[in-house]
């Protein structure tokens, strides 16, 4: 059975930083990519980050203040978020996806398994 549960989540101010994961089970992570997307009120949901075997990808919006990375030993996939800003306030998800066009990494269809998600709000 698959399942993906997201941790990490939180209140923190701006500027701050955070650390979400994503631990798997019911299958072997290596095999596969993890998307990390977010959902604030009354928006749409949002791909953040992306990692496969072999790639890396990030919304233009958080370049270079979030990393993916992933721990196969682990079954984990973590999102580090630095340099936060209140417009990242959202409910954090992770997604299990088989095969992708790594086109479409941003597009929530694409995903076959969701986590529960994770509340990150960023506020003085």
């Amino acid at each position: 059975q698959v399942q993906l549960v997201e941790s990490g989540g939180g209140l923190v101010q701006p500027g701050g930083s955070l650390r979400l994961s994503c631990a798997a089970s019911g299958f072997t992570l290596d095999y596969y990519g993890i998307g990390w997307f977010r959902q604030a009120p009354g928006k749409e949901r949002e791909g953040v980050s992306y990692i496969s075997s072999k790639s890396t990808y990030y919304a233009d919006s958080v370049k270079g203040r979030f990393t993916i990375s992933r721990d196969n030993a682990k079954n984990t996939v973590y999102l580090q978020m630095n340099s936060l800003k209140p417009e990242d306030t959202a409910v954090y998800y992770c997604a299990l996806v088989d095969t992708l066009a790594t086109y479409e990494w941003h597009n929530p269809d694409s995903y076959d398994y969701w986590g529960q998600g994770t509340q990150v709000t960023v506020s003085s």
